[in-house]
């Protein structure tokens, strides 16, 4: 399946103990589900506010850069 230790191997051996403690649990599908989907929305939020303040701190950027430009048309 996967070359035993690679990153790829640790994911999906995470992933499999995870199901796994749900299953062994005896958790309903729908609250696996809603887990899912909570860690997803959390995530995605993340990485809004994140791009919310790169974009932010990049149109500052170009505001400066615009405003800080020197004239040299004038004589």
């Amino acid at each position: 399946m996967y070359k035993p230790y690679s990153a790829e191997w640790h994911r999906h051996r995470y992933l499999k103990e995870a199901i796994d403690k749900y299953l062994d649990d005896g958790i309903d599908p729908s609250y696996i589900v809603d887990d899912i989907l909570d860690i997803l929305h959390v995530r995605s939020e993340a990485a809004y506010l994140e791009f919310t303040r790169i974009n932010q701190l990049e149109h500052y950027l170009s505001d400066v850069g615009t405003c800080s430009q020197p004239n040299i048309d004038s004589d």
